[in-house]
């Protein structure tokens, strides 16, 4: 049984956490405030994600639960999200100081169809969710888990690593940096080496 309360500030911090260190990233290289991208991104980002975590709290307090660990076991997967929150740091950074220095300006096309992009890749990322109760942060199999195979998951095989490609790959061009995307664009590599030892996994403990 999950407390519900305790989960509430368990989210809400690891949320505000979440928020006040992209601003830093992204604010204190930038050197101002007036950073629209980052605005923007930070807009994209933190409002769909507050609305997420109030329905799965409301709907689903198991799944928020099992979302807000991020302890792996697999020694894999601790590699991989070591390198995945570099990436980020980063990432997020070069894009502040690409803004403050204008080494490379991105025109507002690129900007606005990425925007499009991730928007659309949240719903679809919230509708994963929805389809895949044991959906976790981490690598292991939950007890009477049952393989999901409709839906999404009907078409794509890792239907969630497919969202987050397109959610990834578009953040740096909402920031408008281009530097920022090559920094990401080691993503796709990150996550083949997390597949293919979910598959391990999956096919020694799932039925």
């Amino acid at each position: 049984m999950v407390n519900g309360m305790k989960l509430f500030l368990e989210a809400i911090t690891k949320y505000l956490i979440g928020l006040i260190l992209v601003f830093i990233l992204l604010f204190i290289p930038a050197g101002s405030f007036n950073y629209y991208n980052g605005w923007l991104f930070m807009g994209l980002l933190f409002i769909p994600m507050f609305i997420a975590g109030i329905v799965m709290l409301i709907k689903n307090p198991e799944l928020l639960k099992n979302r807000l660990n991020a302890k792996e076991k697999e020694k894999d997967q601790k590699e991989v999200l070591i390198i995945s929150g570099l990436m980020f740091i980063f990432g997020f950074v070069i894009a502040g100081l690409n803004y403050r220095y204008k080494w490379m300006e991105l025109p507002n096309i690129y900007v606005i169809i990425s925007s499009i992009m991730f928007i659309i890749s949240y719903v679809l990322y919230a509708e994963v969710l929805r389809e895949n109760s044991y959906l976790l942060r981490t690598i292991e199999v939950k007890k009477n888990q049952k393989l999901v195979d409709t839906g999404l998951y009907g078409v794509v095989r890792h239907p969630m690593y497919l969202i987050t490609l397109t959610l990834f790959l578009s953040m740096p061009l909402i920031l408008g940096s281009p530097i920022s995307f090559i920094i990401f664009f080691i993503y796709p590599f990150i996550i083949v080496r997390r597949i293919k030892n979910e598959e391990i996994i999956l096919e020694r403990d799932l039925k």
